[in-house]
């Protein structure tokens, strides 16, 4: 288990900071709209569509814990399933047999396809 770590303020803050920034490492924490500035060794672990790892949030602190037996000197790794991001693409290439091609989350690819019908019923109507 490793603990997601680093200093915590809003997404609008965070927007605001990494505004200029092509790299972050963002995570969402909680319900209440905080995100983690991540700091530590869990902002290194790679996403996967096929992990071995998955994230567990407790009372607004993050744990990557382990899905199954990982074997010595094999990369961590888990689904970061991105959402609420202004990001174009954000593309997978993590090789595994069951990649999805993307690592935004099926709720945030759902949220993108009706933005995008919503916007061309209006281009249509105009």
């Amino acid at each position: 288990m490793c603990e997601y770590e680093g200093p915590r303020f809003t997404k609008e803050v965070a927007d605001e900071r990494y505004k200029d920034r092509f790299v972050t490492y963002l995570f969402s924490c909680g319900d209440d709209g905080m995100v983690i500035d991540g700091f530590g060794t869990a902002m290194f672990i790679n996403h996967s569509c096929d992990p071995n790892c998955e994230t567990e949030d407790h009372g607004g602190r993050v744990y990557i814990v382990a899905v199954r037996d990982i074997a010595a000197g094999e990369e961590l790794t888990y689904e970061y399933n991105l959402c609420d991001s202004d990001d174009a693409e954000a593309d997978c290439y993590c090789g595994a047999a069951t990649c999805r091609g993307t690592m935004f989350s099926e709720a945030e690819l759902k949220r993108r396809a009706r933005v995008a019908k919503r916007l061309e019923r209006k281009a249509k109507r105009s």
